[in-house]
C-alpha cells in the first residue's frame, strides 16, 4: 500500500502539470477571435472599391440622350407637306416661273402686253337654235376683279331649257388671267382645278389629269383673256392673225386657235357697235365653233358670242345693256 502522503503529493504534482498544460490552449482560443475580427475589419475596408462598378449605369445613360431629339424630327416634316399646297398669293409667282421655264414662251402671244377690262355686268339677248326650234332667252356676264384676283360668271336661261351657268375664278398676272377653278353647271356641276404647284389640270369628272401648260385658260376665262390681249396691243392683231391658247373644259384641255377676221359693224339690241370679229373653227368632228366679237369702244368686252355645235344647234348672245359698278 502506498502511503497517503506520497500519494497526495503525486496527485498534486499531476494536477499541477495538467494545469500548466491546459493554460496555453486557453490563450490560443482567445487569440483566434481577435484575428478573425482583424480580418473582418480589412474586409470592410475593401468594400469601398467594390462600389466603384456602380458608375457604369450613369455612363450608359449618356448615349441615350441623342435619341431624344430624333422624336421631334417626324413632326418637323408636317409643315413641309402643307407648304406644298399653293395659296392664292403664291399663284402669280408660280405662274410666272412656269412661263419663264417654258422654251416657247417668247413666241407666245402671252408675251404681249395685256389690258384687263374693268369690272362690268353685261346683259345679253339670247337666241337658241335646238332641233329646228328657236328659243329666246336671256344671258348675263358678270366680270369682277380687284387687279389681283378675278371672277367671271356667265348665266344663260330660256323657257323650257335648263339654265346653264359657267364660273371661273383665279389670279391676274403680268401675262393676263391665271384660272384656279372652272365650273360648268347644267343638270349637275362639273369642275376643273388648275393645280399650278403640281403643273396639272384635275377634272371632277374622273377624267385623267392633263398637263397645265403656260397661259392655259378655261372656256369662260379664255373670252376675257383674248379681250385683254387684243386690248393691250390692237395693232398686233390685224386680220388673219392667229391666237393660240390652251383651253380647258371640265373634261379635257386642247389648243383653241382664234383667227382675227376683221372689223364689223354690228346692230345689236343695245345699239350699233363697231366690233372686231375672231373665230375658232372646229378642228375635230365634235369640236365647238366659237365666234367672238369684241367692242373697242367698250374696253374690248365681248358684245356678241355665238357657239355652234356640230349638229347645228347654236346659242347666240347679243349685247343689250351694260351695268357698271
Amino acid at each position: 500500500m502506498v502511503p497517503a502522503k506520497p500519494l497526495l503529493a503525486l496527485t498534486a504534482a499531476v494536477l499541477a502539470v495538467h494545469i500548466l498544460m491546459l493554460q496555453p490552449p486557453r490563450q490560443a482560443v482567445q487569440a483566434a477571435p481577435l484575428l478573425a475580427r482583424a480580418f473582418v475589419t480589412r474586409t470592410v475596408a475593401i468594400q469601398p472599391p467594390a462600389a466603384v462598378p456602380a458608375p457604369p449605369p450613369v455612363a450608359l445613360a449618356a448615349p441615350v440622350a441623342p435619341a431624344a431629339p430624333a422624336r421631334p424630327a417626324a413632326p418637323m416634316t408636317r409643315p413641309a407637306a402643307k407648304a406644298r399646297t399653293a395659296t392664292p398669293t403664291d399663284v402669280p409667282a408660280l405662274h410666272a416661273a412656269t412661263l419663264a421655264a417654258a422654251p416657247a414662251a417668247a413666241a407666245s402671244p402671252l408675251a404681249a402686253a395685256v389690258s384687263i377690262p374693268g369690272p362690268v355686268r353685261l346683259q345679253y339677248k339670247v337666241q337658241m337654235q335646238r332641233g329646228g326650234l328657236t328659243l329666246d332667252g336671256h344671258g348675263e356676264l358678270r366680270w369682277r376683279h380687284d387687279g389681283q384676283t378675278y371672277e367671271a360668271r356667265l348665266e344663260l336661261s330660256a323657257p323650257l331649257v335648263r339654265s346653264r351657268v359657267q364660273h371661273s375664278a383665279g389670279r391676274i398676272t403680268a401675262e393676263g388671267l391665271a384660272p384656279l377653278r372652272f365650273a360648268d353647271k347644267g343638270r349637275s356641276e362639273e369642275a376643273t382645278h388648275f393645280d399650278r404647284d403640281q403643273g396639272k389640270l384635275s377634272f371632277s369628272s374622273n377624267r385623267p389629269d392633263a398637263p397645265l401648260l403656260p397661259g392655259t385658260q378655261d372656256r369662260l376665262s379664255v373670252l376675257m383673256q383674248v379681250a385683254a390681249l387684243v386690248a393691250g396691243a390692237p395693232e398686233k392683231f390685224p386680220p388673219a392673225t392667229s391666237i393660240t391658247i390652251q383651253t380647258a373644259s371640265t373634261r379635257e384641255a386642247e389648243p383653241w386657235v382664234f383667227i382675227v377676221e376683221g372689223p364689223e359693224q354690228l346692230q345689236l339690241p343695245g345699239g350699233r357697235v363697231p366690233a372686231l370679229k375672231l373665230a375658232r373653227s372646229p378642228r375635230k368632228e365634235y369640236d365647238l365653233k366659237v365666234e367672238l366679237w369684241l367692242a373697242p369702244e367698250m374696253d374690248y368686252v365681248p358684245v356678241r358670242l355665238r357657239l355652234t355645235q356640230p349638229n347645228g344647234d347654236s346659242v347666240d348672245q347679243q349685247w343689250s345693256s351694260t351695268d357698271r359698278g
